[in-house]
């Protein structure tokens, strides 16, 4: 957590605040006027309920720290407009980090929903792509050639090069649709495209 170190150093041992009823808001008032010092022991004192709180919800470890940091970029970003009359530091603190969590949540679906969306929209579609590949072939190939030369190449070769040739999609668009390595893809195009080469010239009477 870069941004939190960076926020944490120089915290002194003496720096803790007495006179607020809240330690915390204490705490979070001086950081609000743009004390690093009082907010990382801010973070010291409630880290472990926020990251609590984002990892039962965003359940992934990893993607848990990162939704911890963006929750307390957010607090020390929005520490001038807290409200006690609202609700305790603790509560708003908890309440910042069960949203942005939810978001997190949200917006991985989102994604997820969107890209097997698009990549069931491949499937479907295959017989119709196809057929565009054979007619544009035509004109060297008679069509059942094209169409035995596309069906031998593997699954995989052929959702690359449908994708990329006749998709109209960049190499890492497809990586993203096929959730894999850009690298990957670019391998699947060119055994894809030899293979379809081979066929081809080895039927070409």
């Amino acid at each position: 957590m870069g941004v939190l170190k960076a926020l944490r150093s120089g915290v002194s041992a003496d720096s803790a605040v007495h006179d607020w009823p809240d330690p915390l808001e204490g705490l979070l008032r001086r950081a609000a006027r743009g004390d690093q010092a009082a907010f990382g022991e801010f973070y010291d004192a409630i880290g472990g309920l926020v990251h609590g709180i984002v990892l039962k919800v965003v359940r992934d470890p990893s993607m848990s720290e990162e939704v911890t940091q963006e929750v307390f970029v957010e607090l020390w970003r929005l520490a001038p407009r807290y409200d006690a009359s609202k609700g305790s530091v603790k509560s708003w603190a908890a309440t910042l980090a069960h949203r942005r969590a939810i978001d997190r949540v949200r917006s991985e679906q989102s994604a997820r929903n969107r890209i097997e969306k698009q990549v069931s929209n491949i499937a479907v579609d295959h017989d119709v792509v196809a057929e565009t590949v054979v007619d544009a072939a035509a004109q060297t190939f008679d069509q059942a050639r094209v169409r035995r030369a596309l069906n031998r190449l593997t699954e995989l070769q052929r959702e690359a090069v449908e994708l990329t040739y006749f998709g109209g999609h960049t190499y890492r668009e497809a990586a993203v649709l096929l959730n894999v390595a850009e690298g990957t893809i670019k391998t699947r195009i060119r055994d894809g495209l030899i293979r379809l080469r081979d066929e081809l010239g080895a039927t070409n009477e």
